[in-house]
């Protein structure tokens, strides 16, 4: 399955070597072996999980790249459920430290599990609501998770001074948009296309706004 993961890395402008490559299939073996007794993900078949999760997931590395300019940061990925995308971006990008949050216990187990048999020191799953956690983010990022609103009013006290938001989506999400707090000012949204997936994708990138007069 490495040529195809190959092929659809490199359709998304990702030269990845072997060893990632590897990482990555690695880590999708586990994720469908541990779905079948603790049901971390819809998709089933080995091929639409290269397409609808690795692939899917592959398409924010670029734009995330562009934006951290390589530097080392740390990133929360909420609601992560089985790590999508925070397992992804752990592998694909040592030089971020990557949490992953989820309510589910069994889902936060997973990715401590897949972290220590990938030998990832930069990926970690932390059971709890994200309203909880204390610890501060430069990127936090959810795929599939809420509506905008409800991510970034869960997840405010966890964005960094100089922080950004970066929702996946499927479709532009207008009403969403417009359904913002104030203090939530989007700045770009990204159009993705993924390899197979005949399917539209964005990216929503979103910064703090001051409210204050």
């Amino acid at each position: 399955m490495q040529t195809p993961l190959r092929q659809g890395a490199a359709a998304l402008g990702l030269t990845l070597g072997d060893e990632v490559l590897a990482r990555l299939l690695d880590y999708l073996g586990l994720l469908s072996k541990w779905n079948r007794v603790y049901n971390l993900t819809a998709v089933r078949d080995p091929a639409q999980m290269l397409t609808h999760h690795l692939l899917d997931s592959l398409a924010v590395i670029g734009p995330l790249r562009r934006h951290t300019q390589g530097a080392a940061a740390n990133l929360l990925d909420v609601g992560s459920g089985g790590g999508l995308p925070g397992a992804v971006i752990a592998i694909c990008c040592p030089e971020l430290s990557v949490s992953c949050v989820d309510t589910v216990a069994k889902k936060a187990s997973f990715i401590q599990h897949a972290a220590g048999a990938l030998g990832l020191k930069n990926l970690r799953g932390v059971h709890a609501r994200v309203e909880s956690v204390e610890e501060r983010f430069d990127v936090v990022t959810s795929r599939a998770f809420a509506s905008l609103a409800d991510f970034v009013t869960g997840s405010h006290r966890a964005l960094g001074e100089q922080g950004v938001w970066m929702a996946m989506k499927g479709k532009r999400p207008d009403e969403e948009i417009a359904a913002l707090p104030p203090f939530a000012q989007v700045f770009h949204v990204e159009p993705l296309t993924v390899p197979g997936l005949d399917a539209e994708r964005c990216l929503v990138w979103m910064r703090e706004q001051n409210t204050s007069i």
